[in-house]
């Protein structure tokens, strides 16, 4: 081989040793792009994937919207089945989809009902949490906007991480999921899933102030269920509303003295053209809106307005990716 054409066999494979270990180390990659990645913490490791949005440089601090996927499903599939990337593209946002790793649970689902999974600073909730510190490490992040959604076991636990690390997430969004503790046991997980949750919401309300540290702020949540879940009952979602309604209870002035509504202050209804009836109920308080709920009438286990090629998919249902964003974008932490 000539000197010349060593050169170049050795310049492509410099080039190619740079890339990997660009991506193993996390170095920000072109705008619109995935990134792969690892987070190793005191409770484990687990893999996870970030969207870089068209349009992304270092010197625009971006919203972080972390995507949790559900049973069976991966962040591709999530990914797939909301249509998030093309919405962070349109918006602006980077998208952190940690990954359950098979190891801890063989259909990946989100261990939500351990006790370890349901405090702060241990278990799954505690490597999510360090994602997002990596991340924002790497990339420009709002930490005034940093929001969490997801649906199913993924809708659970984000009801932990707004209940433990309401000084991280601005807002949250529970889809076909329960509200903070609904169960503790895997039995117990089995009952709350066909008939609800045996805790009273509000218990469990001033058990995810606690968590957080008693902090003064509310926590605003969307809830999104079908009203014929056949795997997760719709009653979890009408106890997420209330679990999260007593908790901005108690975070608005430190006390529960109904100082946020409990009813709805708003009720409207509306029809996807062609498609599903849905209920949307507004909780309003101060010119706040710290909860909604989206009641989709004849849906089953689903992400609604999903793309049909994935499973989980309703996509007579509205469009949940944008409904989710646009109460999202309402809030932001009061501090970085």
């Amino acid at each position: 081989m000539s000197m010349k054409r060593r050169g170049v066999v050795l310049s492509r494979a410099l080039c190619l040793l740079a890339g990997l270990l660009a991506l193993s180390t996390g170095t920000p990659a072109y705008a619109g792009e995935w990134v792969h990645g690892n987070h190793v913490g005191a409770w484990g490791v687990r893999g996870f994937q970030v969207w870089v949005p068209t349009g992304y440089d270092s010197m625009t601090p971006r919203p972080l919207l972390v995507a949790l996927h559900g049973c069976l499903q991966n962040p591709d599939q999530f990914a797939g089945l909301t249509r998030l990337n093309e919405k962070a593209d349109a918006e602006g946002f980077l998208v952190l989809y940690p990954n359950q790793a098979t190891f801890a649970n063989a259909t990946q689902c989100w261990n939500f009902m351990l006790g370890m999974n349901q405090e702060r600073g241990t278990g799954e909730p505690s490597l999510i949490v360090g994602m997002v510190d990596l991340v924002k490490q790497r990339y420009a992040v709002d930490s005034r906007r940093v929001y969490v959604g997801g649906v199913s076991a993924g809708g659970v636990l984000t009801g932990t991480l707004m209940a433990c690390y309401s000084d991280v997430f601005a807002a949250g969004m529970v889809g076909a999921g329960a509200m903070y503790k609904a169960a503790t046991t895997v039995s117990g997980t089995a009952f709350s899933m066909l008939f609800g949750s045996i805790y009273s919401p509000d218990d469990r309300g001033k058990d995810a102030w606690v968590c957080s540290g008693r902090p003064r702020r509310t926590v605003p949540v969307l809830v999104m269920h079908g009203t014929e879940d056949s795997v997760v009952n719709p009653l979890n979602g009408e106890q997420a509303v209330k679990q999260f309604l007593q908790t901005s209870d108690y975070g608005d002035d430190g006390v529960a003295n109904d100082s946020i509504p409990g009813t709805p202050t708003s009720t409207r209804s509306f029809t996807v053209p062609g498609g599903r009836s849905y209920t949307v109920k507004d909780y309003v308080r101060g010119g706040e809106l710290v909860a909604r709920k989206y009641e989709i009438h004849g849906m089953d286990h689903a992400w609604p307005g999903g793309d049909s090629r994935y499973p989980f998919a309703d996509p007579s249902g509205p469009d949940a990716t944008t409904l989710m964003w646009d109460f999202f974008k309402q809030h932001a932490l009061d501090v970085p």
